[in-house]
């Protein structure tokens, strides 16, 4: 992928897309599957999937003792476990567009952190110029016009939200910062950590009396094995190859995916405002960009 533009882009457009459909599962699930046990069946079914892929590509689990597991056992923590708990306990009251808007944070925090914890990540007046910009265009496409007031009540779940933005902001520096290994195996103990914990936390939650409907299985299903599972080896390679900022802009393409999928796939109106928003965001985005090219001098394993 490092060597391969079209490889890179199509894993930027990948990412883009399962990230853009999150949400939308999330606040289908938490209807009938409570936060605890949604991330719990999450994280589990990612981890076998994860562990049995890290398997077949006859990748070598360190030993224990190996300081690769506590870094990233501590981002299948601050990374998956955490921020899917919160995620889902807000969304059970907030919206999915007041989600992404809230959500939008997490690039103006990365930016800051990389500034003083990663080399060659410095904060410029143009880059932050750019991400502000690229915040405003999705304040622009989500915020309901006019304003109500009304919006700002449920403002502990919205703090949640907030909070999530701020694990995947602090797990993208991390990353950057984590010792090199194959993604897929980095990814895969992330998830077993996670599952570890969520499911720990489930258990003492209760075990759940009734059988959710299929659907929110289903969509329970298709969430571990995209946004759980595949992302995170996209993830943690893009990390590697182009660095924090680089992740952080691919964020704020998110939502805009999320409104085109539902536009193509669930008949949803079409609307100018939508073409405003897109048009700010990629403004915000040329901005920010940094002269360094993707993939360029990267010479780490491949997952």
């Amino acid at each position: 992928m490092a060597h391969n533009k079209a490889l890179f882009y199509g894993a930027c457009l990948a990412i883009i897309l399962i990230w853009g459909t999150a949400y939308t599962f999330v606040g289908f699930i938490v209807d009938t599957i409570s936060p605890a046990w949604m991330v719990a069946v999450r994280t589990t079914i990612a981890a076998f999937v994860l562990v049995t892929y890290a398997l077949l590509r006859r990748h070598r689990f360190p030993s224990l003792r190996d300081k690769v597991w506590r870094w990233y056992g501590f981002m299948g923590f601050v990374g998956m476990a955490l921020p899917f708990y919160l995620s889902a306990h807000g969304q059970i009251e907030v919206d999915s567009g007041l989600t992404a808007i809230l959500a939008g944070v997490m690039p103006l925090i990365t930016i800051v952190l990389a500034h003083f914890f990663v080399q060659d990540e410095r904060l410029t007046v143009r880059k932050t110029l750019g991400f502000f910009i690229g915040f405003v265009g999705i304040i622009y496409l989500f915020l309901p016009v006019p304003f109500k007031w009304e919006m700002v009540q449920d403002w502990q779940s919205q703090g949640l939200i907030l909070l999530t933005a701020l694990c995947y902001a602090i797990l993208t520096i991390i990353a950057k910062r984590a010792p090199e290994i194959a993604p897929s195996l980095g990814a895969a103990i992330m998830v077993i950590s996670a599952a570890i914990l969520s499911v720990t936390y489930a258990l003492a939650t209760g075990i759940p009396q009734t059988m959710p409907p299929r659907s929110a299985l289903i969509a329970l299903l298709f969430l571990s094995l995209g946004a759980t599972a595949i992302a995170q080896i996209l993830y943690l390679r893009l990390i590697q190859i182009s660095g924090p900022s680089f992740v952080a802009k691919l964020v704020y393409l998110v939502p805009v995916a999320s409104i085109i999928a539902g536009i193509v796939y669930l008949d949803e109106v079409f609307s100018w405002r939508l073409v405003g928003a897109m048009l700010v965001i990629f403004i915000g985005l040329l901005i920010a960009k940094s002269d360094k090219k993707p993939g360029a001098k990267s010479d780490k394993k491949p997952g």
